[in-house]
Parts: C-alpha cells; structure tokens; sequence
C-alpha cells in the first residue's frame, strides 16, 4: 500500500469515527427499566470499519471513539470508557475474525449474530463486576437485574447495531474500497 493508499484509508476511518461520535451525540435513547443504560447507535461505524478493514482497525477505533466519548463528549469517564471497549471490543474481535475470513453476505450474518451474542454474554460478566462501582449498590442488586434489565439491553442494543451494519455494510463498503 502507498503513501496516497494509506492516507485515503485512514482519511476513511477518520470520518468513521467521526459518524460514531456525531451519532452517540444526536441519539441517546434510555433504557425504561433501567435508564443508566442508554441505546446508541455509534457502533454501528466501528462494525462497518471492522468488516471493511479487520478487527485490529475496529479495535483501535472501538479505543480511539470510546476514549472520545468518555472524557471530551461528557460520557461517563474511566467506567464509560472501559465499558464501552470491552462491550465494543468483544463484538469487533469475534464478528471481525469471522468475516475476515470469508467475505460472504452469509458470514456477515453469521459474524454479526455471534459477535452480538459474544457482546451480549460478556456484558453479563462485567456488568456483575463493574456495575455495583458505577451504581454505588451491592453486587446481589446487580444479580437480580443481569437476566431482567441488562440481558435485554445488551441484546436490543447489539441487535439493532448489527441489523443495522447488516442493512448499511453493502453499499458503504464500495465507498471505503473506492
């Protein structure tokens, strides 16, 4: 890849996480049940960059958006941020291994349902271990919400993102690899 390949590729990226950063600040729908929990649909950049151009630029970006985010936007500092990576990250590095390998509309399907599940699974685990920080309650208040409140969440939310990626991918892809 040359110099001029190489600016146009990280030009691309660069306005990725831009559309992620201006999408966390125009949609920011809470959650009823539990409205510390807020839908947004900012990742849905960072899957399009994962797929266009593996899961190490997801993750960079995934670090680079949620830094952004946590401490320049307003969002909820050193817990927003660490949240927001490993939710992100989990889906990018097991979508993005997935479709790298075979890039089919039916591994995109596949890669987008598994790195919803593996988000929505890891979510389980560090919420019952960051939550009672963030919330200043006990972990048992914490266990009666991971099935009722936050499995929901995480699924609508990596659900909506991915159905979303899926619906978008196609047709911004051809622009990415112009």
């Amino acid at each position: 890849m040359n110099r001029s390949e190489r600016t146009a590729r990280i030009t691309r990226i660069a306005m990725l996480a831009a559309i992620s950063l201006v999408l966390v600040l125009l949609i920011r729908i809470p959650f009823p049940p539990a409205p510390f929990l807020v839908y947004d649909p900012a990742d849905v950049p960072i899957f399009i960059a994962t797929f266009a151009f593996g899961p190490l630029t997801g993750i960079i970006l995934t670090l680079i958006v949620s830094f952004i985010q946590a401490f320049v936007l307003g969002g909820d500092g050193i817990i927003g941020f660490f949240m927001h990576v490993v939710s992100t990250g989990a889906f990018v590095l097991v979508a993005g291994h997935i479709y790298k390998r075979k890039k089919t509309k039916k591994r995109a399907i596949i890669a987008l349902i598994c790195g919803a599940l593996f988000m929505t699974g890891s979510m389980l685990l560090w919420n019952l271990i960051v939550t009672p920080f963030f919330l200043g309650v006990p972990r048992e208040a914490v266990m009666t919400m991971l099935f009722t409140v936050i499995l929901p969440f995480n699924l609508l939310k990596s659900g909506v993102n991915a159905f979303i990626t899926f619906l978008t991918y196609k047709s911004i892809s051809k622009f990415l690899h112009k």
